[in-house]
């Protein structure tokens, strides 16, 4: 997808989700969506698209690290839930409790008893948490294991970006048919009607991004709520032009002159 025709479309959809937030403070609405998926299939950038004009004490970013030795002692959901959205937030899991039938079943972090505990669980998990009121939507970007080297190789060469390359991606690469194996597992047993998953195509992700966030949207009821009007008073007095005092301003970033 050329960028023009993606920049124009995103900017058409902003406006939507900002009233979509907007909808959801005001009527009370609890959002949580999951992303999971293929490494670099493109989590971040669509996590961003969708919070970047909205107010970020709305809407809440989640990426947990690895559990500590307490929270792996924990039955496996406590440490999600303090982290579920409360009235008027949208949450977003970057990855989330669905570690447990991908990466820590394929890696060896799981048992086979525990994966097996967690998929007869989560359904039950997750029913618990739309019949409260919460609106659940799960997403898994797929991409093809070219389109993963091909972003794998663009980290590596790129020092902005070799932050994302973890160890466990560097053994995952080897992994790829284990993990579709993980992945059609998991979906028999989590894709139920009260929280269905939907897989989007993220072999193009500028394309993909587009098409989740039109999904999501058209997946909420009618979110036309009025702004609020504001009352903005004209100033008593002319605007001040000067804004530092007696502080000689900082405009450059060499030594200061002699």
């Amino acid at each position: 997808m050329k960028r023009k025709h993606y920049e124009e479309t995103l900017e058409q959809l902003e406006h939507e989700l900002v009233a979509m937030a907007r909808w959801a403070k005001t009527t009370g609405q609890r959002i949580l969506v999951i992303f999971e998926g293929r490494d670099t299939a493109g989590k971040g950038g669509t996590i961003k698209a969708i919070s970047e004009r909205i107010n970020p004490r709305q809407c809440r970013l989640v990426a947990l690290p690895k559990p500590t030795e307490t929270e792996a002692t924990q039955w496996y959901f406590q440490r999600y839930v303090p982290h579920l959205p409360a009235a008027g937030e949208i949450v977003l899991f970057d990855r989330s409790w669905y570690n447990r039938a991908g990466v820590e079943k394929v890696m060896g972090f799981a048992t086979d008893e525990q994966v097996e505990a967690f998929l007869r669980d989560v359904p039950t998990f997750e029913k618990l948490l739309v019949d409260d009121g919460i609106r659940l939507f799960k997403y898994w970007l797929a991409c093809d294991q070219e389109h993963q080297e091909e972003r794998f190789a663009e980290r590596l060469e790129d020092p902005l970006k070799r932050w994302k390359l973890s160890p466990i991606d560097i053994k995952a690469r080897t992994k790829f048919a284990e993990y579709t194996a993980a992945r059609e597992a998991m979906f028999a047993a989590t894709h139920s009607y009260q929280a269905p998953w939907t897989v989007v195509d993220y072999n193009d992700q500028r394309q993909g991004r587009l098409t989740l966030i039109r999904n999501l949207l058209d997946r909420l009821p009618e979110t036309d709520v009025p702004e609020d009007e504001i009352d903005w008073p004209r100033l008593e007095h002319p605007p001040l032009n000067e804004e530092f005092g007696r502080l000689k301003p900082i405009d450059h970033y060499g030594p200061d002159d002699d």
